[in-house]
C-alpha cells in the first residue's frame, strides 16, 4: 500500500522554494491542468506574487512562510469577489478577510485565489469541477475545488469547510489529507453559514506536517515552531469503529482498513476493535434534522427576498424542510449534545479511532457529490478528524481512512496521523 501524495509544502518548509518560487511553481501548474479540472474560480496572480517578494524579504518566517493557498468560494475575501456558486452573489465583493483567511495570512501563507464550491456549499447547484485524477470522476463536495487544487498538486493547501462532510469527502477522493478541526476551534467568521451549530472550517493540504503548521496558525493550540519533526512516537492505541453503517462501505475501503490495522500491529501498535457505543442511535438522522432546520434560518434572508431568484436547485434541496417544526430541531440538537461527552469517553482509552472516510471511490460526474454517510456523524459530534491517502480503488482511484479523536485533541490526532501515514507509505 503505497501513497501518491506529492508534497509542494515539505519543499517549501525545507527552503528549496522561496515564497515567490511556491506561487510561480502554482501558477505554472494551474495553467497546465486547471482548463480540465476547473477548480479555480478567481486567481490573483500579480497580487500572490507582490505578497511572496515582500514575505522573501522579510526577516520574519511564520509557520507557514511561503505557502500558497487556495479559499473555497464561501468564505469573504477583500480582494476577490465571493459568490457562493450563486447567482444572487454575482460580484458581491467584502471589505475585509474571513478571519481563517487573515490567519493564514498572518502565518506567512500567500492567498492564491478562489475555489469553486456547490452553491452555498451543499444544496444548490454543483460546479463544474472534476477529479484529477480521472475526470470523469466527482472530485466530491461541497468543497470541490479545495479537493480538486489540492489532489491535483496545484496548491499544498486549501480552505474548505464540513457541515456534513464537505472538507473529508473531497479530500479522501482527491487521494490528499483532509483536517475538520474541533468545531468552533477555528472560527467561522466571514463563512457563509449553513447550519451554524455543525459549520466547521476545514482544511485540505499535501502533508501531515503542513496541517500541524496551520492548527498552530488558527487553534492556537501550540507554541509556534512546535513542527512534528522525526520523534520516534510510543506504541499508539487505535480503536477500529466500523460504525453502524459499516454495510455501506465496499471491499476495496474494507480492505485498506484491514491492512492499515494489521500493519499497525505488525508495528507494535494496539489495535482494537471498537463495540458501538451509539448502537441505538442513528446520529445521522439526528444530524440531518439540525443540518436542513439550521439551514432554513441560514438562508431566511434569501428565502424572504429573493426566493423568485433562487436556482431551482437550492429550493427543491430546502422546501421539504420548511415545514419541520422547531420542537423536533430542538430535541435533535440537544440528543447530540448529550452524546458528544459520550463520545469523548468512548475515545478515552485510545489515542484514535481509525474508520473509513468514505464508502469507495469517486463516483462519476453525473451521480453527484458521493454521500457523507462516515463523516456526518462525527461532524454531529463535533469531534476533530483527518483522513488520509490509503491507496487505489476501483478504476485506479484513491481510498480514503479516517482518523478521529475526542473533542479538543486535535494536536494529538495530528501527530497520531504521522504515525499511521507512514505505515501507509510503506
Amino acid at each position: 500500500m503505497t501513497s501518491a501524495l506529492k508534497s509542494l509544502s515539505s519543499d517549501v518548509f525545507a527552503g528549496r522554494y522561496t515564497a515567490l518560487g511556491a506561487v510561480e511553481e502554482c501558477l505554472r501548474r494551474i495553467a497546465r491542468q486547471d482548463a480540465t479540472v476547473k477548480s479555480f474560480v478567481a486567481i490573483r496572480e500579480e497580487a500572490a506574487r507582490e505578497e511572496a517578494r515582500q514575505l522573501d524579504e522579510s526577516p520574519d518566517r511564520g509557520p507557514l512562510h511561503g505557502i500558497p493557498f487556495a479559499v473555497k468560494d464561501i468564505f469573504e475575501t477583500e480582494s476577490l469577489p465571493t459568490e457562493y456558486n450563486s447567482e444572487l452573489y454575482r460580484g458581491y465583493q467584502a471589505d475585509r478577510d474571513a478571519a481563517v483567511v487573515a490567519q493564514l495570512r498572518r502565518a506567512g501563507a500567500v492567498f492564491l485565489g478562489k475555489v469553486s464550491t456547490v452553491e452555498f456549499a451543499g444544496m444548490g447547484n454543483i460546479p463544474a469541477t472534476r477529479n484529477p485524477h480521472r475526470l470523469t470522476h466527482s472530485p466530491g463536495g461541497s468543497s470541490a475545488g479545495s479537493g480538486a487544487a489540492v489532489g491535483a498538486g496545484m496548491v499544498p493547501l486549501a480552505i474548505g469547510s464540513q457541515t456534513g462532510g464537505s472538507t473529508i469527502r473531497p479530500a479522501a477522493y482527491c487521494g490528499v489529507i483532509g483536517f475538520k478541526p474541533t468545531w468552533g476551534l477555528v472560527s467561522c467568521e466571514g463563512m457563509k453559514p449553513f447550519a451554524p451549530s455543525l459549520d466547521t472550517v476545514g482544511f485540505i493540504g499535501d502533508s501531515i506536517e503542513l496541517m500541524n503548521r496551520v492548527l498552530m496558525s488558527t487553534g492556537d493550540l501550540q507554541a509556534p515552531g512546535d513542527t512534528l519533526g522525526d520523534r520516534p512516537a510510543a506504541p499508539l492505541r487505535i480503536g477500529v469503529y466500523r460504525t453502524r453503517y459499516i454495510a455501506e462501505v465496499g471491499a476495496d475501503v474494507l480492505a485498506a482498513l484491514d491492512k492499515v490495522a494489521a500493519r499497525l500491529v505488525q508495528a507494535g501498535h494496539v489495535v482494537t476493535e471498537v463495540e458501538d457505543p451509539f448502537c441505538d442511535v442513528d446520529i445521522n438522522a439526528l444530524q440531518d434534522v439540525v443540518m436542513w432546520g439550521e439551514a432554513i434560518e441560514a438562508m431566511a434572508p434569501e428565502l424572504g427576498s429573493a426566493y423568485d431568484r433562487l436556482s431551482e436547485a437550492v429550493v427543491s434541496a430546502l422546501e421539504p424542510h420548511r415545514q419541520r417544526s422547531k420542537a423536533e430541531i430542538v430535541a435533535a440538537r440537544e440528543e447530540l449534545a448529550t452524546l458528544r461527552p459520550l463520545c469523548d469517553h468512548a475515545m478515552s482509552a485510545v489515542d484514535a479511532w481509525l474508520t473509513p472516510a468514505v464508502p469507495g471511490v469517486a463516483p462519476l460526474v453525473e451521480e453527484g457529490n458521493g454521500v457523507a454517510t462516515f463523516n456526518r456523524l462525527f461532524t454531529a459530534l463535533h469531534v476533530p478528524c483527518l483522513t488520509l491517502p490509503a491507496g487505489l480503488g476501483a478504476s485506479d482511484l484513491p481510498l480514503g481512512l479516517q482518523l478521529v479523536a475526542p473533542r479538543g485533541d486535535d494536536s494529538r490526532l495530528i501527530r497520531v496521523a504521522q504515525t499511521v501515514q507512514r505505515l501507509i507509505s510503506e
